[in-house]
């Protein structure tokens, strides 16, 4: 037996609980991009109200990280998730009442601020109950829930509708919410509470010497490091490709090649399975090479330099005469995108103590978010006047090697913040 595994399993637990909560977040977001082919026939949306509607999301839901990061990191993570989710649950339920485009909007509004505080609250939660060198592979688990959140949709939400409605959707993902907050706040402690963890797991998770006591960092500080701007770089540069990919995929199918809501499921399963392996295998990855000797430095950056390569090829999608062609290279960048993001997030806790965590990752979030809403509006803008998605997989493919040129530029070395100077 290893002495991993002589320390306990308490801490994978908690990975499955956040797993579950990230599968939620993301079959919530994409319940509307599965019914707008059909909802936004029914109701007359144009490509351009429809980006007005994802604009609405991506800048609550950037508003929202400015200030869930900072909160979760004051309140603890019980408490921060537990409002994050109720705020999300009753905003979801709220789209089953929506009958215009200001209206769809404003419940779009709700549900961003409220889902917000997802990933602050898990990636601090992960640097909390983890060794560094089990976050990246952590993280990769509980973000591959965003996938599986991507794929349930599209299998659940056309039999749900064709059942109760097209609204009857919403009223699901809300709740699956709040059973899930149920249990959060039934089982879950932190590590130094928690009835079930022996002395030995906790001494393991603590092998790293961060025991999150240094303090929550204000945002003046955290702007006062390059290592926060590197941060923020990725997150702002490559957040609105997945953004693009979960609210416009279903779209693109239909469009690219006629697909109607009961056909959408198989091609939409296929890319979210393949960009689930890529979010486990990215953390792998990254763990793997640190095994071998690579430096923390070398290994994350190497890790997402081969995800940043394997997006390229997505630029092609657009030309492919079969459905299943596109397919195909648009799941290999969604699975190089999550294995892109579990490293980015594990970034937060390579450089700064597990206290501070949700307010680095507001803050990056916050920049992604900010990118992501004007790309909506932008691509809404394009698709209107050009009908081609040509020009925005391009974009798309290059996003990430620019985005990892500037990140080591900014930090040519992965060293942690210490003090309150300039990393």
């Amino acid at each position: 037996m290893s002495s991993t595994e002589r320390a306990g399993r308490v801490r994978w637990g908690v990975c499955a609980l956040l797993f579950w909560a990230t599968t939620l977040n993301y079959f919530d977001r994409q319940v509307l991009g599965v019914l707008a082919p059909t909802l936004g026939h029914a109701l007359g949306w144009t490509q351009l109200d429809y980006g007005y509607i994802v604009a609405a999301f991506q800048l609550a839901y950037a508003i929202g990280l400015m200030f869930s990061g900072p909160l979760i990191d004051r309140l603890g993570t019980r408490v921060g998730y537990a409002l994050a989710i109720s705020v999300w649950a009753l905003a979801a339920a709220s789209h089953a009442l929506a009958r215009t485009v200001l209206a769809f909007a404003a419940a779009r509004f709700m549900l961003g601020l409220g889902e917000s505080g997802n990933l602050p609250a898990a990636v601090k939660t992960v640097s909390e109950w983890f060794p560094r060198r089990e976050r990246a592979f952590a993280t990769g688990l509980f973000n591959a829930g965003s996938n599986v959140g991507a794929v349930l949709a599209p299998l659940a939400v056309p039999w749900v509708a064709e059942l109760w409605g097209l609204r009857s959707g919403f009223l699901v993902t809300s709740v699956l919410s709040l059973l899930w907050l149920a249990t959060w706040l039934t089982v879950y402690r932190a590590p130094q509470r928690h009835p079930r963890l022996s002395q030995l797991e906790l001494q393991y998770i603590r092998s790293d010497g961060d025991t999150g006591s240094a303090g929550s960092l204000p945002w003046r500080h955290l702007l006062h490091h390059r290592q926060a701007w590197a941060f923020v770089t990725g997150k702002f540069l490559t957040d609105p490709v997945w953004w693009f990919l979960l609210f416009w995929l279903p779209k693109f199918f239909s469009h690219r090649y006629g697909l109607d809501l009961t056909e959408l499921g198989a091609p939409l399963v296929a890319v979210y399975v393949m960009a689930d392996a890529g979010s486990i295998a990215g953390g792998w990855l990254a763990g793997r090479l640190m095994r071998l000797g690579w430096s923390l430095n070398a290994a994350r950056k190497g890790a997402m330099l081969v995800c940043a390569l394997a997006v390229v090829p997505i630029v092609f999608a657009p030309w492919m005469a079969h459905l299943w062609g596109a397919v195909a290279l648009i799941g290999l960048a969604a699975a190089a995108h999550q294995g892109w993001s579990a490293n980015l997030f594990t970034a937060a806790s390579d450089l700064y103590p597990s206290a501070a965590v949700a307010s680095v990752v507001g803050f990056g979030g916050f920049a992604g978010a900010v990118s992501g809403a004007l790309v909506a509006t932008a691509v809404g803008f394009v698709l209107q006047a050009t009908g081609s998605y040509t020009v925005l997989f391009g974009i798309a493919g290059g996003m990430y090697l620019l985005a990892l040129a500037l990140m080591h530029v900014l930090a040519p070395r992965w060293t942690a913040v210490r003090g309150s100077g300039v990393g």
